[in-house]
């Protein structure tokens, strides 16, 4: 979630940065793999029963 904009649920945290990055919500160093979000943006996670209830 940004200020701008709602997210969605991807499989994995990995794959939510990668999409986080490429929309400029953060930045995703592809040698290390630490994800920086920028401010106002939100990764959000949810467990498999949660995920059911949506």
């Amino acid at each position: 979630m940004t200020p701008h904009r709602v997210g969605k649920w991807y499989d994995d945290v990995r794959q939510a940065q990668r999409f986080a990055n490429a929309i400029g919500a953060g930045f995703l160093d592809s040698r290390t793999g630490r994800f920086v979000a920028y401010p106002g943006t939100e990764l959000e996670t949810a467990e498999m029963a949660d995920q059911a209830a949506m």
